[in-house]
């Protein structure tokens, strides 16, 4: 498949990824009902979110998985150039499609978010889905816990990437471990940084929203990409297949 090609897919993906998954915290997980007589929490809240995220990747991996690869985020293509899985020479372009395809997604949960009778630019932690640390934390956690706490959790997930896409593994199924290992990863990280485990899904939210989101993306490129590389060695180290 041409470079170009891949390189659509992952801008679709990643789009598709920050506009679900970033669009279920900002429109549903504290929709409330005030049509009656009694206020209806009719919102998705954590689990929802989570499930959105991981539903994301799920249906693209099956869109585009055959494509792309279905990357999606700046630190999986690096883990998996680590992990010798991806070329390093193709790495810059995936990430700038990634990082595009975040901002036209948040730029079109801005539109349509913005378009509600009590529309306000949203303020505080975690607003917009943005990622943050310290007063940003939906949690109040501290940089340091925020730092490890995306280390830790990308990881995992590229453990189960790497895992989950092995020529070992069983074909054709790798989009559901995938998919829903970033849902368990949601529902452990939300109250700590608003879970990023994803530079251009973090990247794409702060530019949109600007203010002090923008000086703590640092963390979460750095992060995720770190956790991303440990994982690329270490399953390369442990649990790669040896030739014979």
């Amino acid at each position: 498949m041409p470079l170009a090609n891949r390189l659509i897919a992952e801008i679709l993906g990643t789009c598709w990824l920050v506009f679900g998954g970033c669009g279920s915290a900002v429109l549903a997980a504290k929709f409330l009902d005030t049509s009656g007589s009694t206020t209806l929490n009719l919102g998705i809240a954590f689990v929802g979110v989570s499930l959105a995220f991981g539903l994301t990747v799920l249906s693209m991996a099956f869109a585009i998985g055959h494509v792309s690869g279905c990357h999606l985020n700046p630190a999986v293509t690096v883990g998996l150039t680590v992990g010798g899985r991806f070329p390093s020479s193709e790495v810059v372009h995936y990430i700038i499609a990634q990082v595009i395809g975040a901002v036209v997604g948040s730029a079109l949960l801005w539109f349509i978010a913005s378009g509600g009778a009590d529309w306000k630019a949203p303020s505080g932690a975690g607003a917009f889905a943005t990622n943050g640390y310290g007063e940003l934390s939906p949690g109040k956690y501290g940089m340091p816990a925020c730092f490890v706490a995306e280390v830790v959790l990308t990881f995992f997930f590229l453990i189960i990437i790497l895992g989950a896409t092995d020529s070992r593994a069983p074909a054709g199924f790798a989009g559901i471990p995938i998919g829903l290992g970033l849902t368990l990863i949601h529902l452990i990280g939300i109250p700590v940084t608003n879970l990023s485990v994803n530079p251009a899904r973090s990247t794409g939210p702060a530019l949109l929203l600007r203010g002090d989101y923008v000086p703590q993306l640092w963390l979460f490129w750095a992060a995720p990409i770190l956790g991303a590389i440990l994982a690329g060695l270490v399953y390369n180290a442990v649990f790669a297949a040896r030739k014979n």
